[in-house]
């Protein structure tokens, strides 16, 4: 299918979501692909994630580029050539893209009750929150993602989920919070916004207005 959906809930900020449906011969064409992209592509033995590879090009269309404008770090951030910042997630069939003037980081997430057993491991400051919720998996999956969302953005090793990442209790009607990082010299505040996308979570994080 086409574009599954767009949000420009800040001014500076778009999100646009794929849902794959198509096969990996028609998301090959209509797009440009640079000799990397192409090399990486090669490498994928999961017909998923060469599918996942090919939705989040046309997801650069839909925001006004094409893969020649992307480029990654060495450690595997993504970049734009005009200095935009710009997030990548895909879970299984769904495929997302943030793109704004600030730091972003982005994050979708299929709901599963496996959340609730690696919770401890990223879970330490929200368990008050979380303990007084009698099936949390939703909440849970908001935090995975506003966690994985902020660790994107901010591209530092070391930076631990559970000791450094820290969400704000929220109900699900809110679809915000806040979330901090406080890490080093680092005390960061950050807004996090977050839906449900069918039988997935999806969260995104920018800088707070508020900060």
């Amino acid at each position: 299918m086409p574009l599954f959906k767009s949000i420009n809930n800040r001014n500076n900020t778009q999100v646009f979501v794929w849902k794959i449906t198509e096969s990996e011969a028609f998301l090959r064409t209509d797009i440009e692909l640079s000799q990397n992209s192409i090399d990486r592509l090669f490498t994928m033995s999961s017909e998923l994630h060469r599918r996942g590879f090919l939705s989040i090009r046309h997801l650069l269309l839909h925001a006004g580029y094409t893969d020649l404008d992307l480029y990654y770090s060495e450690h595997g951030k993504p970049y734009l050539t005009d200095n935009k910042h710009i997030s990548i997630t895909h879970s299984f069939e769904f495929t997302a893209i943030i793109i704004s003037d600030v730091p972003t980081g982005i994050d979708i997430e299929k709901q599963r009750d496996k959340i609730k057993r690696i919770a401890p491991k990223f879970i330490g400051y929200e368990q008050e929150f979380l303990a007084t919720l009698d099936n949390p998996v939703k909440e849970l999956t908001v935090v995975w993602g506003a966690k994985e969302s902020m660790y994107k953005l901010y591209g530092k090793k070391g930076l631990g989920f559970k000791a450094h990442c820290l969400v704000e209790s929220f109900t699900m009607k809110s679809d915000q919070t806040i979330a901090r990082i406080i890490y080093e010299e680092d005390n960061l505040k950050f807004d996090v916004y977050f839906e449900e996308v069918e039988n997935f979570m999806m969260a995104y994080v920018i800088p707070s207005r508020n900060g």
